[in-house]
């Protein structure tokens, strides 16, 4: 059935006006009526969207996020999900660890429960995305359906109202004027103006208005957590958050993935507290406890041959910082925080002699390095060619050699020699630089199998100078988040928005003399006591004395 939306004053309505846009005279009520209840204000009764009378399939939608107690009910969901995600530590936290392990054995049955249910790593689970996404949906849906009517309403408002309109309102007055109603309006004009109201004037009738702005409070609010929620999710985009733990060898630059940066622990120190600092506690249960641990660290960004495996990348050192517990190392919104650290003993190279067993003569060294070691040697008359590398060596089920790890635990190395006195194809030589697997590995028997230089080379470590340790390994948590910068924006504009609804209100006075009698109606989105008396105030100031509480046509009569 079509709806006759036509108002008396000839204005056409959208489906769903609750209040003429143009005379303010109330719809759907029927001829005659003379209700006295108090007008709906809010948005000053223009249609929505959401009030289309047959909804399609986007409609519904548009609905369903429209909907105040839909956001309430996202939000109070939202939170809850978020307090689970902190009963127990989040997955991320960890360096290195099997959840699945770790929360059955740390937490019983109630762990394993929380990890099935996926709230060991909450905030990057697609439920906690999915809802933020719909509170993110829903505000702009909100905003869009009440706003774009209501600055259609604000902005064409018709000065002269229906006097239901204006005898429906909160504040009301109802009086003689003893001149000319046109005369008695403009004289009207300048006490209001002097109250900081706007003033318009139309065919015998007032509207005056201030502080308007103060309306767009609420989704000024909605912008500010559209720019966070959006900001919070874009979290997730590469290189625009990162919060992972890497371990850093001592002396050793290492590259951070996904970053630019290289980060070098150049030392790494640590102090433990000695028997009389130490608690009675701690001294019966023989813990040793850490005083103090510290790395120094470099931070080189790469400027050149980056992404080129095949060239060395060019380093520029940007900072350096003794990184400690709460002391991180910041640069550029890149921070290095001091989580943990392990304490070692991986060899990181060894520099070894070539000597000639049967004369005893040596004819130099040659360094290897466990990671990236250089694979041609001349060492006097002879050419080592390093033909293979085992950080961790071992055998597989076929008596082949493999690498068990990729940490230097028991590392190898194969060469091939040449040079006088080896057959022309020179001899391949087996070295192990730990004396014990030396022996465990039997390099000598090892080397003898190979054949050609066992009983003529051999290389040697001829002091500790010449051997490099790895002591300690420093746990760093790496934090870069670029999208902080949106969060705190999102927040700011959210400050704004709740000033302007908070400590503003928007008052407005509508008015018209009609046969000498003068009709007055008056709104405000708050602080009602306030409005009342501004508008006895303002009569008085044209002569009319009135008690400002009889001035309240319903509601809290105080």
């Amino acid at each position: 059935m079509i709806k006759n939306t036509k108002c008396e004053c000839g204005h056409q309505n959208p489906v769903g006006t609750v209040l003429c846009e143009a005379c303010g005279k109330p719809q759907y009520e029927e001829k005659g009526d003379n209700s006295s209840e108090l007008l709906e204000m809010r948005y000053d009764g223009v249609a929505r969207r959401s009030q289309r009378a047959n909804p399609n399939f986007i409609d519904k939608i548009w609905n369903f996020f429209s909907s105040v107690k839909v956001a309430v009910y996202l939000i109070t969901i939202t939170l809850i999900g978020a307090m689970l995600g902190t009963v127990f530590t989040q997955e991320t936290m960890f360096v290195q660890i099997d959840p699945e392990a770790y929360y059955k054995r740390k937490y019983g049955t109630i762990g394993e429960i929380y990890y099935r249910l996926g709230l060991s790593d909450t905030y990057n689970s697609w439920w906690f995305i999915l809802l933020l996404v719909m509170i993110g949906a829903s505000l702009v849906i909100c905003s869009l359906d009440r706003v774009l009517p209501l600055y259609r309403a604000l902005s064409k408002q018709k000065i002269r109202k229906h006097m239901h309109f204006l005898t429906r309102q909160r504040v009301v007055y109802q009086g003689p004027v003893s001149e000319n109603g046109d005369a008695w309006v403009q004289k009207a004009v300048a006490p209001l103006k002097k109250k900081g109201y706007r003033v318009h004037i139309e065919s015998g009738a007032l509207l005056a208005e201030k502080q308007r702005f103060s309306r767009w409070g609420p989704y000024v609010i909605h912008i500010g957590l559209i720019v966070f929620l959006l900001a919070v999710l874009f979290r997730g985009l590469p290189g625009l958050h990162m919060d992972e733990h890497y371990w850093f060898p001592e002396g050793e630059i290492t590259a951070i993935p996904d970053t630019p940066y290289y980060l070098k622990n150049e030392k790494f120190t640590v102090e433990f507290y000695n028997e009389d600092e130490m608690s009675e506690e701690f001294k019966q249960r023989g813990k040793i406890v850490p005083k103090l641990f510290e790395t120094q660290a470099v931070l080189y960004e790469c400027v050149d041959n980056c992404n080129d495996p095949l060239k060395e990348p060019t380093l520029e050192e940007v900072d350096r910082h003794n990184i400690r517990v709460n002391d991180p190392l910041n640069y550029k919104g890149f921070q290095a925080y001091q989580f943990d650290f392990e304490e070692v003993m991986l060899l990181r190279s060894v520099q070894v002699t070539l000597i000639d067993k049967q004369t005893g003569e040596h004819y130099g060294k040659i360094k290897l390095s466990m990671k990236d070691p250089q694979t041609e040697f001349e060492v006097g008359p002879y050419k080592l060619k390093l033909k293979d590398k085992y950080l961790d060596f071992g055998l597989d089920d076929q008596k082949r050699p493999i690498s068990q790890s990729g940490e230097p635990k028991a590392p190898a190395f194969l060469f091939t020699i040449t040079g006088p006195g080896l057959p022309p194809d020179g001899g391949q030589y087996f070295y192990f630089p730990f004396f014990e697997q030396q022996a465990f590995f039997e390099q000598d028997k090892l080397n003898e199998a190979l054949g050609g230089v066992n009983d003529r080379l051999t290389l040697d470590v001829m002091a500790m100078e010449d051997v490099d340790y790895i002591r300690f390994k420093s746990y760093l948590n790496i934090r870069i988040d670029r999208a902080m910068p949106f969060v705190w924006a999102g927040l700011g504009i959210v400050m704004i928005g709740l000033i302007m609804g908070f400590y503003w209100q928007h008052r407005r006075i509508w008015l018209r003399v009609d046969d000498g009698v003068l009709t007055l109606g008056g709104h405000t989105t708050k602080n009602w006591f306030g409005m009342r008396r501004e508008v006895s105030a303002f009569l008085k100031n044209m002569g009319i004395e009135v008690d400002e509480k009889s001035l309240d046509n319903g509601g809290n009569r105080s």
